[in-house]
């Protein structure tokens, strides 16, 4: 499945960037937790929905704590999850008061980078196929002969994630 990219011109008039075009990730839709979890137990898993359930909630869970007691947590292969603070300054260290300076508090990811499962972004763009969702809304997209999509002139690029619904759908 190719990742879907909006393409949208800049119309920030005093951008540098102005008039150019760039691509954005395009989602189809939000996957839930319990999705999540359903489409878990249905790869060959002796475990039905509600243990993975189950299983994803403790995780979850233990997460949170160990991150709130300063630990970073690495999930498997896939990164490490830290805190990050949102911080203002003061002259003085003893100025400094953690109520009025710190302004919040943000849950960060750093991809894995290992050899077993490199996440870094020069990587994913290897694995990756990108469709532009301009080729497929006006049916442009020519299926191949192993019933996948033709990604060959949609371009690449990379960006934020618009959410933006790639086949007409309303999306969730």
């Amino acid at each position: 499945m190719p990742v879907f990219i909006k393409i949208s011109q800049n119309k920030i008039t005093d951008s540098k960037s102005f008039g150019k075009w760039y691509g954005r990730v395009a989602s189809t839709k939000t996957m839930t937790y319990q999705e999540l979890c359903k489409h878990m137990s249905e790869h060959n898993s002796v475990y039905g929905e509600d243990v993975c359930l189950g299983v994803a909630n403790k995780l979850q869970s233990c997460m949170l704590e160990q991150l709130l007691e300063g630990k970073k947590v690495q999930f498997g292969e896939l990164g490490v999850f830290y805190l990050s603070v949102k911080s203002t300054g003061a002259d003085k260290e003893e100025d400094y008061n953690l109520g009025v300076n710190i302004q919040g508090l943000y849950l960060c990811f750093a991809p894995s980078r290992t050899d077993v499962n490199n996440l870094s972004s020069k990587m994913l763009k290897k694995k990756a196929s990108f469709l532009n969702v301009k080729d497929m809304l006006e049916s442009k997209t020519k299926p191949t002969s192993t019933g996948g999509t033709d990604t060959s002139d949609s371009g690449s690029s990379t960006g934020g994630n618009s959410d933006l619904p790639p086949s007409g759908t309303t999306g969730d």
